[in-house]
């Protein structure tokens, strides 16, 4: 072996181990204006903003210099650890079998309200009658879509989540009287927020009537009286209770509620009409039916669109909401208002799809997909799985479902990879549950699975 090559060796190893490189190799490193002439990073700085690609080069110029890649790789480096979008949000492959999983942002919007929140990015008719060229009533076509779902609402109105729509009731209909509920309806909602804080919050006073497992339609009429604002019906969307139990219905209380004293039901998770999937929740239309004045819901979890809470009811109740000054600082804005009325007109939302997934269908993926693993010498099998709605609806039901069994250390790569899959640890192994994975999206899985592969191969020295 020549000299050259000896020393042309003894680089390379000290690159790779991450050692200071030589000066003859250190001058060889681009200055940064050199880099992001590259016209990968020129059309990334575009797109993304040049601050945002100037620190990816920044990062990769570091890396050169500390010997962890050659000089001529620095181009690469950059555009490769550029992010999709400028926004720091990444998308994640939900693999975890709950179909409603909160941490990442509830239902995902069909593509029908993707390409409407797309068209409403820039300028648009939210609050505009083109044809007259007058003021009109903001989102006037996304509520007009919702009273033409829900046909047992007058009137409709959207604010920014479920929580906003019962704060927005509780101090319309209710600062300063009584909020006639049920001790088993007073639910904690999540993050550490609970029900009776957010309706105190608003000036109204709680009647707390019967117990944790049993209320009757005569104890609410009991406390029924000149203080009251409203009577409050809350389905409990996250808990189950079961046993020696008794609750009032919407019904019940709708007849006993004398004129003036609205009942204002809770259905938590969003289902604007009956779902067969899921026979014991309940929706809207059926809670207005029963004689509810005002149904308040989620418009992001078995709805399937935007993070938005919805009222519908008399006419004369939303419209008295709608005008209240609260109601204001409320309003959802027109991406908003433009994703929630393609959910409600267009075709199905993923979340339906992932309802109705067929149980032969998921396991048959599932085997397909697995059997590809372990002809890439990936430990891998095909297992039966349960999934869970999730979200704040249908608790304690589950799905019958089928998904990949992979090793535990795979968890963490697949989170931490592109795309990032997030699985659930059951038992020992790594599941990537099938049932909330769009089957279009079966080849990203497996290219994912093979790279944290590799990457659990690393952590162990075997790379």
């Amino acid at each position: 072996m020549d000299r050259d090559t000896e020393t042309a060796d003894a680089q390379a190893a000290d690159t790779h181990a991450g050692k200071a490189p030589p000066a003859d190799v250190r001058r060889r490193i681009p200055r940064t204006d050199v880099v992001l002439s590259d016209p990968r990073l020129t059309e990334a700085a575009r797109r993304l903003g040049r601050a945002l690609v100037k620190s990816a080069v920044v990062r990769a110029l570091e890396r050169a210099r500390s010997g962890e890649i050659p000089p001529e790789s620095v181009a690469d480096a950059a555009a490769g650890a550029l992010p999709l979008t400028a926004g720091g949000l990444r998308p994640v492959v939900n693999a975890t079998g709950v179909l409603l999983h909160t941490n990442l942002g509830r239902a995902p919007l069909s593509q029908a309200a993707r390409e409407a929140v797309d068209a409403a990015c820039g300028f648009t008719d939210v609050e505009l009658d083109l044809a007259t060229g007058a003021r009109s009533r903001r989102g006037a076509s996304a509520l007009e879509a919702l009273r033409e779902a829900v046909p047992h609402a007058e009137a409709a109105h959207v604010v920014g989540n479920g929580a906003a729509a019962l704060v927005l009731a509780a101090t319309a209909l209710a600062a300063g009287k009584e909020i006639v509920v049920s001790r088993g309806e007073m639910v904690e909602i999540g993050d550490g927020f609970r029900l009776p804080d957010l309706l105190v919050s608003t000036g109204a006073r709680l009647r707390e009537v019967g117990t944790t497992n049993r209320t009757r339609a005569e104890d609410y009429a009991a406390a029924i009286g000149p203080d009251t604002g409203f009577v409050l019906k809350v389905h409990p969307s996250n808990f189950r209770i079961t046993g020696f139990t008794r609750s009032a219905s919407v019904a019940e209380l709708a007849r006993l509620c004398p004129p003036g004293i609205p009942v204002v039901a809770d259905i938590g998770s969003g289902l604007l009409r009956p779902e067969p999937v899921l026979p014991d929740e309940p929706d809207a239309s059926g809670w207005l039916r029963a004689g509810a004045s005002l149904v308040t819901a989620s418009g992001d979890k078995l709805l399937g669109g935007p993070q938005c809470g919805l009222l519908l009811g008399r006419a004369g109740l939303v419209r008295r909401l709608a005008r209240h000054p609260l109601a204001r600082a409320l309003r959802v804005d027109k991406l908003t208002l433009a994703a929630l009325e393609a959910t409600v007109r267009g075709p199905a939302a993923p979340v339906r799809a992932m309802l109705h997934a067929g149980p032969g269908d998921l396991r048959a993926r599932a085997d397909r997909l697995a059997a590809e693993l372990r002809g890439a010498d990936v430990d891998a099998r095909a297992v039966d799985s349960e999934a869970a709605v999730g979200g704040g609806g249908a608790p304690g039901v589950t799905l019958p479902s089928a998904a990949v069994a992979l090793p535990e250390e795979y968890a963490g790569p697949l989170r931490l990879g592109e795309p990032a899959v997030l699985g659930r640890v059951e038992g020992g192994r790594c599941l990537v549950d099938l049932r909330t994975v769009p089957p279009e999206r079966d080849a990203d899985v497996a290219e994912a699975v093979r790279r944290a592969a590799k990457a659990a191969a690393n952590d162990r020295g075997e790379g």
